[in-house]
């Protein structure tokens, strides 16, 4: 694990995006690894905010421009689980990853760059997908959906 994955106090903090389509029937995008689905997102650089990596790690790893989505200022998630790494066996951190919601007019296609692929999901009838961050990020802006009377 590089210096830069983890600060002074050992915790790895991250950041990522929830791509949502603002359509009549929204979707939201998953990326696919070889064993799970993830989302857009990425270990903070340096001194770079939660916000700037998100963006960073969403134009990465989509190609979608910040400039051509709308993040909404008032969601952010926060989750916290351990992580470990091949190169530091036996060692667990702690793991920080702060999401945001961001919204595109509609479905756009995507650069895979570092995923297998992708796959825009029906937001609604929703199944669990993985029940440690994205299932509960899910919730979370369901919550935060209900709250803003959208109804998707």
């Amino acid at each position: 694990m590089s210096k830069k994955k983890k600060t002074k106090d050992g915790i790895v903090r991250a950041a990522g995006v929830l791509l949502m389509t603002e359509t009549p029937e929204p979707q939201f995008l998953l990326m696919r690894h070889p064993d799970r689905w993830d989302l857009p997102k990425g270990h903070c650089d340096g001194k770079e905010t939660y916000l700037e990596t998100a963006l960073r790690e969403m134009r990465e790893e989509t190609g979608v421009s910040p400039k051509k989505c709308r993040i909404a200022d008032d969601f952010q998630f926060d989750i916290q689980y351990e992580v470990t790494y091949r190169n530091q066996p036996g060692k667990i951190f702690p793991k920080n990853v702060r999401y945001f919601l961001a919204w595109l007019p509609d479905v756009v296609k995507i650069e895979v760059t570092e995923h297998e692929s992708y796959e825009w999901f029906a937001w609604s009838p929703r199944r669990p997908i993985q029940s440690q961050t994205i299932d509960p990020l899910l919730d979370a802006v369901e919550e935060y959906l209900a709250k803003q009377e959208k109804s998707i």
